[in-house]
């Protein structure tokens, strides 16, 4: 192990910050050692915070239309060869009651940029899943929207909202997005999120096409700083109907590392072992809560639809009903001494 990374990452330890040089110092320097004591410094306060309690997102993936053109997404505007679906309110509605009978108290509604959904379609969904359940969270993941229309989702009753950063390099940003998309309107899109009052979740694609261990510490340095409730990191994975259709995966021992980082940096955040994970590692989502996890988000969307929503290619888990997806992950946690718990999952310490 790298004595100067070992002092480093005592040092985030204790202070939780370092400088963007200094996070891409332990990102340059990572080894097995190194792995292993972030890992331990993270499970430390993940039992602090959460004890062995792990929550689930139920997620429903309810259209895959969208109006942009991503370079490394499967649901991009230009790939002619996806088969496009949206769900009826009915539909989306049926997937929250079986979900709050399995134990989900915390809904994703998760989509493309769709705006065949009106925000008043979006309320009107929102307001009929807390109607049927008062203590079930309705969190929405549906992309960058004007402020005010965020705020009617809030008034609905959305308390939620998960818009991944992607990276923190403007620069970079803009070599994995058409022009139309900004890095700055992102931005936007996150502090008007908080200033609502929204718990929100932030993230990044880990070893994206093009993208310097400099680039991820400035997303470690932005989660830092930004501090989001939730953030949801996950190995870039490519999909064959886009343009990095040949670019190589990002690595499990990488985003592991991250996780584990993002845990110390910041102990009381909301950290899911993703299913990206679990697509380039059997046992990817197990090795992401014994790097400091604490959120799994099992697909809630009905099975006829699940092949169709594949952001990437050799998603996991498209074929399983919502109830054997939730059984084998109970299983799989508790193989490694975590519990799947029926609770909301707010962040520790959260002043509601």
């Amino acid at each position: 192990m790298d004595i100067n990374a070992k002092s480093l990452l005592d040092k985030l330890n204790i202070e939780h910050s370092l400088t963007v040089d200094e996070y891409e110092y332990l990102l340059n320097h990572v080894d097995d050692e190194l792995m292993e004591a972030a890992a331990e410094y993270a499970r430390a306060y993940q039992d602090k915070y959460y004890g062995n309690k792990v929550f689930t997102r139920g997620l429903i993936e309810f259209t895959n239309f969208c109006r942009n053109n991503c370079y490394y997404c499967g649901i991009r505007r230009e790939n002619h060869n996806c088969e496009r679906y949206r769900l009826s309110k009915k539909q989306i509605l049926e997937c929250a009651d079986a979900g709050y009978e399995l134990g989900f108290r915390t809904i994703v509604l998760q989509g493309g940029e769709d705006f065949a959904f009106s925000d008043e379609d979006i309320c009107d969904i929102v307001s009929g899943i807390r109607a049927a359940h008062e203590d079930m969270v309705v969190t929405l993941s549906i992309g960058e929207r004007s402020r005010e229309s965020y705020e009617k989702y809030y008034e609905a009753g959305a308390r939620r909202y998960l818009l991944r950063h992607e990276t923190a390099n403007p620069a970079l940003y803009a070599k994995l997005h058409p022009a139309e998309l900004s890095w700055e309107n992102r931005m936007r899109c996150l502090r008007d999120l908080k200033e609502i009052g929204y718990q929100v979740g932030a993230g990044f694609m880990v070893e994206s096409p093009g993208q310097t261990n400099y680039d991820l510490a400035m997303d470690l340095k932005f989660i830092e700083e930004f501090k989001p409730d939730m953030c949801g990191i996950g190995p870039f994975i490519s999909h064959k109907e886009t343009p990095f259709a040949k670019e190589a995966s990002g690595t499990l021992n990488t985003t592991l590392f991250c996780l584990s980082l993002i845990r110390i940096i910041y102990p009381q955040v909301l950290l899911p072992a993703t299913t990206a994970l679990g697509t380039i590692d059997p046992r990817g989502r197990e090795k992401g809560i014994q790097a400091g996890a604490n959120v799994v988000m099992p697909n809630l969307s009905p099975v006829s639809v699940r092949r169709m929503y594949t952001l990437y290619d050799n998603k996991i888990c498209t074929g399983e009903e919502a109830a054997e997806c939730r059984g084998c992950l109970e299983q799989r946690m508790s193989t490694i001494g975590y519990e799947i718990v029926v609770d909301p999952g707010n962040r520790a310490g959260l002043v509601q």
